[in-house]
């Protein structure tokens, strides 16, 4: 068995996450089903390449990620890995149900339904609970309330906040698409993480200009998901997915022109993208969401393949990487 990934602690936190975690959307059949075999053997495979941070949520396939999680992690020791889930969705069966879900696919007829208010919060984690089989949960994020803060910040925030002091749980998050809401919330709340998908990678560095800065002076650990951007950076093509819609052609170019770059120092460029995040103090755990057995050895390879700072210079030279981006 490979090596556990290097550990670093989450904000003020006694917990510590591996440097590459694993994320489980695909798990849940983001796009495509993902059968039971297939999924379990990726979370081993995970395992046995030295990740020891997990990461789910209710809506990823309608509580199957969480349910197939749980069935993996009940088998290993509790005290050697670190779960998160997330709040703010509870599953219901609707009452006029309209097929397959948009996104997950091959998952059970529940479906998704916001609640950020206290008591709502308190039932999703009764009911992720339930379904990971689980004493315990580590981490709680609040899940994209890009529409909720002020119900997040006043319902779920207080209800995560009264776990986190009955050391129920050990950390209190958010996890967002976007970097100024996760701001708001570092200002207005007491928060041990945040999980940004999408808005620091290699193709797209908002994040830098406000949030990361903030977290490291507030001491909150930021997990990047996303770190392909939809997958744009994994096959940069017309037709690839950016923002979970259709790239445009200019990201599309500007993806091509990254992968020009990173193939003339021999570097892949998803060993770049899935590199790049981790050098800001900010962070401390990149998420990787395999789906295979074959997907998840790839992406531990990438993340621990040598890359020369020669491409740092070449991408900062040219204008590809924002200027005050680390990379080592």
């Amino acid at each position: 068995m490979t090596a556990i990934h290097e550990q670093r602690r989450l904000g003020r936190t006694s917990l510590s996450a591996t440097t590459l975690g694993l994320g489980t959307t695909a798990i849940g059949g983001l796009y495509t089903a993902t059968s039971e075999e297939s999924a379990a053997e990726t979370m081993q495979t995970a395992w046995d390449l030295g990740v020891r941070f997990f990461d789910t949520a209710p809506q990823y396939g309608n509580g199957m990620a969480e349910q197939r999680l749980g069935d993996f992690l009940r088998k290993k020791p509790r005290d050697r890995y670190v779960l998160c889930t997330k709040v703010g969705r509870l599953l219901r069966l609707p009452e006029n149900p309209q097929g397959e879900d948009a996104y997950y696919k091959g998952t059970p007829p529940e479906r998704p339904v916001f609640d950020f208010s206290y008591d709502g919060v308190m039932r999703s984690v009764e009911d992720s609970l339930t379904r990971l089989g689980l004493e315990r949960i580590d981490v709680l994020h609040i899940h994209d309330p890009d529409m909720h803060y002020g119900e997040a910040l006043d319902g779920a925030y207080k209800a995560l906040d009264t776990l986190r002091r009955e050391k129920s749980i050990g950390a209190v998050g958010v996890g967002m698409n976007q970097s100024e809401m996760l701001a708001e919330f570092a200002r207005n709340g007491n928060f041990d993480c945040f999980l940004l998908a999408g808005r620091y990678t290699l193709l797209e560095q908002g994040a830098l200009k406000e949030l990361l800065p903030l977290c490291v002076e507030k001491n909150i650990s930021i997990i990047i998901g996303g770190v392909y951007n939809s997958g744009l950076l994994a096959d940069p093509r017309a037709g690839a997915k950016f923002n979970y819609e259709d790239a445009d052609k200019a990201l599309v170019d500007r993806a091509i022109e990254l992968e020009t770059v990173c193939l003339r120092h021999g570097v892949p460029l998803k060993a770049a993208a899935i590199q790049f995040p981790l050098a800001h103090p900010a962070v401390t755990s990149i998420l990787t969401g395999a789906r295979s057995h074959e997907e998840m050895i790839e992406n531990d390879a990438l993340f621990r393949q040598p890359i020369p700072s020669s491409l740092w210079e070449e991408l900062r030279a040219k204008g590809m990487i924002a200027e005050g981006a680390p990379t080592t």
